[in-house]
């Protein structure tokens, strides 16, 4: 048995780092008495602030270098936000373990509106991401929307200094943040569905590790697990990066696994949705199904 310590790769984001020292403060009774120490890896989202994401080719800017990191040994554990993980197997590499899921919701964020709803004719939007670019205007053609990259700080920094009406951004960055007073609405995720594996933390290994594996298996959320395998393999089947506007919510309940995705155009102006349940125990199978049934219904037209 290995005594080195037990090293995870993480981006250096004060949310990345949150969820990098939570993940090694669970793994540490467990890898004990091995050291549990962080790498710090700058991804090429983290080098390049200014363009949008949707320009920057989507797959993997913020997860490739950390897997680099994995493959060449210089850490033994990848701590990935969920939804920015490419849904296109790395060979080497395994998604051995999904924690228990964070919040997943969208939130809402201003200090002029109590609402979205409320939001005036016209007013002016900040978010980076196409999904929810998509699902607003989607409701909401009025709106007015501002590309914003940046970390959580950042973006709430810019919604006072650039005097914006709202921006959007992830619950559960919020919430771990210790920013959940920040948060103006949760927004209903009947209309605003949220990322696939969005509020997850999922940790890779390489494939041949087994004994780093071994110790990374302890982390398992079942639940948690199945549901967001089920919503990657239906963005798999669909062919869509964390780039293209496609949206879920998923839930387990009594051995039953629903999950339901939407399809947008960029636009807005079309949007393609599904449910489908099965077994928690087939979650693939069942994300696949999914896809095909928003395939049937014209998804592929939008993508």
């Amino acid at each position: 048995m290995s005594t080195a310590p037990l090293r995870l790769g993480t981006r250096g984001s004060p949310l990345a780092l949150w969820q990098a020292n939570y993940i090694a403060d669970k793994l540490r009774p467990v890898a004990a008495p091995r050291a549990v120490e962080l790498v710090l890896i700058e991804t090429h989202g983290d080098r390049d602030q200014a363009s949008a994401l949707s320009a920057m080719g989507g797959f993997g800017v913020f997860t490739k270098a950390i897997q680099s990191a994995l493959l060449d040994g210089r850490a033994d554990v990848a701590v990935h936000s969920l939804k920015d993980l490419p849904t296109i197997p790395e060979p080497q590499l395994e998604l051995v373990a999904v924690p228990a899921r964070g919040p997943t919701g969208d939130a809402f964020v201003s200090r002029k509106h109590k609402r979205f709803d409320d939001l005036p004719r016209g007013a002016t939007v900040g978010t980076s991401s196409l999904r929810r670019r998509a699902q607003v205007l989607n409701r909401r053609p009025d709106l007015n929307l501002l590309d914003l990259r940046g970390n959580v700080d950042t973006r709430l920094r810019k919604l006072d200094e650039q005097n914006l009406d709202a921006i959007i951004l992830a619950e559960a960055g919020l919430v771990r943040l210790g920013l959940a007073d920040r948060i103006t609405e949760i927004l209903d995720a009947g209309w605003m569905l949220p990322a696939v594996g969005q509020g997850a933390i999922g940790l890779e290994c390489r494939t041949d590790d087994a004994e780093t594996k071994s110790l990374v298996t302890q982390l398992r959320c079942p639940d948690t697990l199945a549901r967001v395998q089920a919503e990657r393999a239906m963005l798999y089947a669909l062919g869509g990066g964390c780039l293209v506007p496609i949206g879920t919510t998923s839930k387990v309940l009594d051995g039953v696994l629903t999950v339901r995705g939407a399809v947008l155009s960029t636009d807005g102006k079309r949007r393609i949705v599904a449910t489908h349940s099965g077994l928690a125990s087939a979650p693939l199978a069942l994300g696949q199904e999914l896809a095909a049934m928003l395939l049937a219904e014209g998804a592929n037209e939008v993508l």
